[in-house]
């Protein structure tokens, strides 16, 4: 009998697969970045399919097979695609899809998790203005954890406060070259 792991993921993205199933990019916090194929989630009425949107957290039941990882569940968190407005959402989409082509193979990263789930979090309850800058600082940590940058990054790496947000907004154009320094590092 195969091991069940339960654990947090944030949903980055899902592929059909077949006409019933689907494989999800899942960024969990105790394995990393997985892609898990779940059975029938595309079904009408499926049990799995609210905690497998992209833009979401769920807790979810995985298996490791042969093959790669198997959902044996999942249960809905939080559906971000939901509650953010359009441009907040294209920004959480743009982080979230940067962080799923930079990020290579499996390792355990619960602060890079962190953040990106910090990130999330503090995206609803601010002004435009703050978001754009919530946006720069989530790719500069993203890249740093990454270790495509070694420079300050105004505050702890799950810190979306206030002052983080103001820090980034003065030096914007300094976090901006930065961060096109790191992609170009990373290859993309």
């Amino acid at each position: 009998m195969r091991h069940k792991y339960a654990t947090r993921a944030i949903v980055l993205g899902r592929t059909p697969v077949g006409e019933e199933s689907l494989s999800a990019s899942l960024l969990t916090e105790d394995f990393g970045l997985i892609r898990a194929r779940s059975q029938g989630a595309r079904k009408r009425g499926s049990k799995m399919s609210a905690g497998l949107q992209t833009l979401s957290s769920a807790e979810v039941t995985l298996l490791r097979g042969k093959d790669g990882w198997r959902m044996a569940g999942s249960v809905l968190e939080m559906n971000w695609a939901r509650t953010l407005e359009k441009d907040a959402r294209r920004r959480a989409a743009r982080v979230l899809e940067l962080a799923e082509r930079l990020i290579r193979g499996e390792h355990e990263d619960a602060e890079l998790f962190g953040s990106l789930f910090a990130f999330l979090e503090a995206l609803p309850s601010r002004t435009p203005d703050d978001q754009e800058s919530l946006e720069a600082l989530a790719v500069m940590r993203l890249l740093q954890r990454l270790g495509f940058d070694a420079g300050d990054t105004f505050g702890a790496s799950d810190d979306y406060s206030n002052i983080a947000i103001q820090g980034a907004r003065v030096a914007r154009a300094l976090l901006i070259s930065r961060i096109n320094r790191g992609i170009a590092a990373s290859g993309l």
